[in-house]
């Protein structure tokens, strides 16, 4: 198959999946942690140990979370520029749960990027790859098989790679018909 039409195809399988109305990426961002540590003078904090994060209604579990902050002030809260979190992460959406081993929620852009071992469902529907990428304006989510090695340089030191080759795979649940 020809590289533009399986992205037009992963794009096309995707898109039910991710069907959903917009997000609300001005929300307040709620956390729970077992573990906090403030690292001002790097303006972020890192989170640890059994980490919720909830905005709006969508919410992010993981065993470990870096915050990252500009240093600005507004209404009182830092301005959040960045969430990266490892550890069997989930992020759950109403009708929609993705899992991977990192994710990236760039909240400037309003964009989720799940690495490693991805699995995004939706009722009976379930795609399974390497990358997924939620533009949570949109609720488009693109998933394609790239596959990660390394840690997350953002999570902890080290770098992330993507080996070439990696296949989408899923099952989609089919109505009964008579």
């Amino acid at each position: 198959m020809r590289p533009a039409l399986s992205l037009a195809l992963i794009a096309l399988v995707a898109a039910p999946l991710a069907a959903q109305t917009k997000h609300n990426s001005n929300a307040p961002i709620d956390f729970g942690a077992d573990n906090i540590e403030l690292q001002d003078k790097a303006n972020r904090g890192v989170l640890t140990g059994n980490v919720s994060v909830k905005q709006a209604e969508m919410t992010l579990n993981a065993a470990r979370m870096t915050v990252s902050y500009t240093g600005q002030v507004i209404g009182g809260s830092p301005s959040i520029s960045r969430l990266d979190a490892s550890g069997g992460v989930t992020v759950r959406r109403p009708d929609q749960t993705a899992r991977s081993q990192f994710a990236i929620y760039d909240l400037n852009r309003r964009v989720i990027t799940m690495l490693g071992a991805v699995t995004l469902t939706q009722g009976g529907n379930t795609v399974n790859g390497g990358r997924l990428t939620i533009n949570l304006d949109t609720g488009r989510a693109v998933i394609d098989g790239s596959s990660v090695r390394g840690s997350s340089g953002a999570t902890g030191g080290g770098t992330t790679t993507a080996a070439p080759g990696g296949r989408v795979t899923g099952t989609f649940s089919v109505p009964k018909r008579d």
